[in-house]
């Protein structure tokens, strides 16, 4: 694929969509920079890739903190390399309906979802920039491009990240740079389940839900992390050297293409 012997960068490693990319790309030789604030999870993610004899470590960093990312960016460089690969997968989830949505929660989705991703990315594209060589894939929603009920925060912050990685490739393809992003549907994740009421969950996802507007899943299943990882390591890899600004919909059809 044309990733090996490269350095990657991945947000939100500790579980879920996160923890897949970085098993995939280690997979193929990359060397893993796992970041997350759940140590547990973290740590048991970069063991188990050194048990597989690959080359990770872990870093304990909130994405929305831009000191700390700049600090951990210029740490990483140190010990481990220069870094060719950025994916943002770090994000999180609060459902309300928009009348009754707090301030702290709306702050709280863009800390993660949309300022983190700058954080990072900037912090990771002032090096590459130098270099002339780098890819960075944020992973966005399908829900940036179609409303969806109780999910403004989340689909607004999704959106805006969305956007500001591709203003970003478009600045940085002058100097070799890509930037895409992998815009998923539902996925079975910690935080997709956290969304079902009963172990009937994934069904009602794929039936849809006419009194939310949602239709279902043309392809009848729900995604597994590594159906979007595969996508971010296409995207990373030599294999899509030419593609770039690019949205990348893994979502079964759910949101028909729009």
């Amino acid at each position: 694929m044309g990733t090996t012997s490269r350095v990657a960068l991945v947000t939100g490693a500790a579980q879920g969509i996160g923890a897949a990319v970085a098993r995939l790309l280690a997979a193929d030789g990359v060397a893993i920079a796992a970041l997350d604030m759940n140590e547990v999870g973290l740590a048991s993610v970069v063991e188990e890739l050194r048990v597989r004899g690959c080359k990770a470590a872990g870093y304990r960093v909130d994405v929305s903190d831009s000191a700390a990312v700049e600090a951990a960016v210029e740490r990483i460089e140190r010990e481990q390399g220069p870094l060719s690969i950025l994916a943002n997968v770090a994000g999180v989830l609060r459902m309300a309906p928009t009348v009754s949505l707090s301030d702290a929660d709306w702050a709280a989705t863009f800390a993660v979802n949309t300022h983190g991703v700058f954080h990072v990315s900037r912090a990771v594209a002032r090096r590459m920039v130098p270099r002339r060589e780098g890819v960075i894939v944020t992973v966005g929603s399908n829900a940036s491009s179609v409303p969806r009920m109780q999910m403004a925060a989340y689909a607004a912050s999704k959106a805006a990240s969305t956007m500001f990685t591709k203003c970003l490739g478009l600045e940085l393809a002058q100097h070799g740079i890509r930037c895409n992003v992998v815009s998923p549907g539902s996925t079975d994740t910690a935080m997709q389940r956290a969304l079902w009421t009963d172990e009937r969950g994934a069904e009602a996802m794929i039936a849809g839900s006419p009194e939310t507007f949602r239709v279902g899943i043309p392809l009848r299943r729900i995604a597994t992390p590594d159906d979007i990882a595969r996508a971010v390591r296409f995207l990373a890899s030599d294999e899509a050297r030419h593609i770039t600004l690019h949205d990348l919909c893994v979502d079964g059809g759910a949101t028909l293409g729009a």
